[in-house]
């Protein structure tokens, strides 16, 4: 089977490299040396876009929805009928399906296929994969998937796993700010931060902020750099349109995303970590998390 892999960031370039173990794989990127780099890494096969529509599944991790959205566009005319075209972009469900339309109409499907797992998960070849579309489809995209994800569930029809994404990304949100208030509490009474974090990590109070996220970049003041800030708050606002979509009453997870706007503006550039929006409360609150 001959893939193809649009999309080398974070997650996409380990992601492709555990395709190009099992398959041949064709990667674009579009930053060229990005690619080439990636064919002299892993054995995959540096190509221009248009050479991409050779591939029986193509999948795609880029920023937004817009542009899964133009390179489907751009590709329309080189595409077969019968291609599988698989999403790992944290996008928008209507978006989504409008692409979806756009490639039906060359004889092409399409699956919502969100991401979870981070950096590691994907480089570990165990990221969590949520896919909306036909059933068919998903059962055919599994198997290929299983390169470098250790949960794929499909979790509805065209759109659902990017609203079941944005819902992820909504209870990351709440987890990370509601943790980075009450940590700036404690630090300014002066209690050992450490031992607060190691206790509600045993308690009910735990999540995988507190567990994996908390300790290893805000405490240690490393912040390092896989999940930008400005993408966390792109997600929130997807999560509000879904919110919307359904009419259904969301009063904490809306303030959320004016809260996380407020961060993206407010930390200095939407490039940095999402955890740092803990630094916005150590300036309103005049104290280090450490």
């Amino acid at each position: 089977m001959k893939v193809a892999f649009i999309g080398l960031g974070a997650m996409g370039y380990p992601m492709a490299g555990h395709l190009a173990k099992r398959y041949e794989t064709l990667v674009y990127n579009r930053t060229p040396s990005k690619a080439q780099q990636h064919a002299l890494e892993f054995g995959s096969k540096a190509v221009g876009l248009e050479q991409t529509a050779e591939a029986e599944i193509i999948f795609t991790c880029v920023p937004v929805s817009k542009d899964v959205d133009d390179l489907a566009c751009a590709l329309l005319p080189h595409l077969r009928p019968g291609t599988l075209w698989v999403d790992h972009t944290s996008g928008e469900p209507e978006l989504a399906k409008q692409t979806a339309a756009r490639l039906a109409s060359k004889g092409v499907s399409y699956l919502d296929a969100c991401l979870s797992g981070g950096v590691a998960g994907a480089i570990n070849a165990r990221a969590t994969v949520m896919c909306g579309g036909s059933e068919a489809d998903f059962e055919r995209a599994k198997p290929v998937m299983q390169s470098y994800a250790a949960k794929i569930v499909h979790v509805g029809p065209l759109g659902a796993g990017h609203a079941v994404k944005a819902v992820n990304q909504g209870l990351l949100a709440v987890n990370l700010w509601a943790l980075s208030e009450g940590m700036v509490a404690l630090a300014k009474q002066g209690i050992n931060l450490e031992l607060a974090l190691e206790v509600i990590n045993a308690s009910s109070g735990r999540s995988n902020v507190s567990e994996n996220l908390f300790g290893q970049r805000v405490l240690s003041r490393e912040f390092p750099n896989t999940f930008a800030l400005g993408l966390l708050a792109k997600d929130m606002g997807i999560c509000v349109k879904v919110l919307e979509a359904a009419g259904t009453p969301a009063p904490l997870l809306r303030q959320l995303r004016e809260f996380f706007e407020v961060a993206r503006r407010e930390v200095g550039s939407a490039d940095v970590d999402h955890t740092a929006v803990a630094r916005l409360l150590e300036r309103w609150a005049g104290v280090e998390i450490r």
